[in-house]
């Protein structure tokens, strides 16, 4: 089946987000060997991978008084072991709880190298994946369609430092190859581990600050991205953090309810945030970027029912809709097509019905 890669969202998400003008300013940034973490309110941090260790998705940092809380592990042990060493620059106070904002594996698969105590906390729905209550994580679309294919980029990266004549541009697959090599080896470890606190729709946490407390809403507003995704909301520091119910760009859809999303997306709206934090991408200001993700879900939802009406295949479908009328807002779309795993779940979720 052809496909136009540059379509799939995370393989060209980042080339649109190099483009976004509406990016905050950190109030500081610091880094360490494999992580930047941009302070985008007194003690909340956003933080990312560097880049020499494959982290895959983005997680947040909450420094309080005596204690930190952090958001998301990423997508090995070896990251998460990573993400633990580097809070060290910018506090020496222990974590104490680990957030999932959803159950995918490259914001959830380090869970297993939080410390023993350390409380981990997530959705109901997020509880039941990990734990094998609702399938098996490691055997599931999602997590193979990313992970399968990593031994051939590995040997296509071998192949290429092979024949590279160019000293420089050798060096730079050299780097890509040894991330990569490391990443894949990585992925053996991984050990799926459920939150030990769960909830349905909301959680409120307190953490002791030098000036009093901040206020730690875990929310969810319905089945979106996965069935169980949590905003964190810190309604003084007017900050969520979205995880990847709400990127910049697409969402991967592979999982999602395509259907239901716009109304949970509504609720992300209805709160008082100045910034919103991404599970993947910069940090972000403007709200209008949710309505036009909100636009896109319910057309794309309609034309793909439409096809589904007609007995179109759902292969065929992915090829044939045409989502270009949203490129002013999602750049990434450059001709009619969509991730085959998005149109794919779409039709079994209308095959459900």
């Amino acid at each position: 089946m052809k496909l136009n890669i540059r379509n799939i969202p995370f393989l060209a998400l980042f080339v649109f987000l190099a483009a976004l003008q509406n990016t905050v300013f950190a109030q500081s940034i610091i880094e360490s060997d494999s992580h930047r973490f941009e302070e985008v309110a007194d003690g909340v941090w956003h933080v990312s991978g560097n880049g020499s260790i494959h982290t895959m998705s983005n997680a947040m940092v909450l420094v309080g008084e005596f204690d930190t809380l952090v958001v998301d592990s990423h997508v090995t042990p070896t990251a998460a072991r990573a993400l633990l060493a580097s809070i060290r620059v910018i506090t020496d106070k222990p974590v104490r709880y680990l957030v999932n904002s959803h159950y995918h594996f490259d914001h959830a698969h380090g869970n297993q190298s939080f410390p023993e105590g350390v409380e981990i906390i997530g959705h109901e729905f997020t509880r039941s994946k990990l734990n094998g209550e609702i399938g098996n994580v490691l055997e599931e679309n999602t997590f193979r369609s990313f992970s399968d294919p990593v031994p051939t980029l590995v040997a296509n990266l071998e192949r290429q430092v092979a024949d590279e004549t160019d000293n420089d541009r050798r060096v730079q697959l050299q780097e890509q190859l040894r991330v990569q090599r490391d990443y894949m080896n990585a992925i053996s470890e991984v050990n799926p581990t459920p939150p030990n606190i769960t909830l349905q729709e909301k959680m409120t946490l307190f953490q002791v600050i030098p000036d009093g407390s901040r206020e730690i809403q875990l929310l969810h507003f319905g089945r979106a991205h996965t069935g169980g995704d949590v905003v964190i909301f810190l309604p003084k520091e007017r900050v969520a953090f979205t995880g990847d119910m709400m990127l910049p760009g697409l969402a991967y859809m592979g999982d999602g309810h395509v259907d239901e999303w716009p109304a949970a997306l509504e609720g992300l709206k209805n709160l008082e945030f100045d910034i919103w934090l991404p599970g993947h991408g910069p940090a972000m200001q403007s709200k209008d970027q949710i309505t036009n993700f909100q636009v896109y879900l319910r057309d794309l939802w309609v034309k793909a029912e439409g096809l589904h009406s007609r007995n179109v295949s759902w292969e065929q479908a992915a090829e044939q809709v045409d989502m270009t009328n949203h490129t002013d807002n999602f750049p990434q779309i450059t001709g009619p097509g969509v991730d085959p795993r998005a149109m794919r779940r779409i039709f079994s979720l209308l095959d459900g019905r």
